[in-house]
């Protein structure tokens, strides 16, 4: 980003975790990471009503606010950068579960799955 814009867009933070992770998975893809990178979104879904949604793209869309962090490109539209700014996305590996999960501080419920959620 230019300029001061950068100092005041909204917040998505990633962890080294889930940077290499999602950098493994690119590669595994054969997409270009200089490029290409994890688009982070909220859709409708879910009993809570809201539910995360993540997948690969080959570059951003004209309209994407892009953050990097530990040389993972993201990509987050204008709709589901309201819902989730100030979120870090992590990765876990556990006997519980494993893969991407999102810290949001704007979730006010959540279902019991853990799969949805309400802000």
């Amino acid at each position: 980003m230019d300029g001061g814009e950068a100092d005041t867009r909204p917040k998505i933070e990633v962890t080294e975790d889930a940077a290499e992770q999602a950098l493994s998975l690119l590669e595994s893809e054969n997409l270009d990471v200089t490029e290409a990178g994890l688009r982070l979104f909220v859709q409708q879904g879910g009993c809570a009503g809201l539910s995360y949604g993540m997948r690969f793209d080959d570059e951003p869309d004209e309209d994407d606010t892009i953050y990097e962090h530990h040389d993972l490109r993201v990509f987050v539209d204008p709709a589901s950068l309201k819902y989730i700014e100030g979120s870090v996305l992590d990765y876990e590996d556990g006997l519980q579960a494993e893969g991407f999960h999102v810290d949001n501080p704007n979730v006010v419920s959540e279902c019991g799955c853990g799969e949805s959620f309400r802000t």
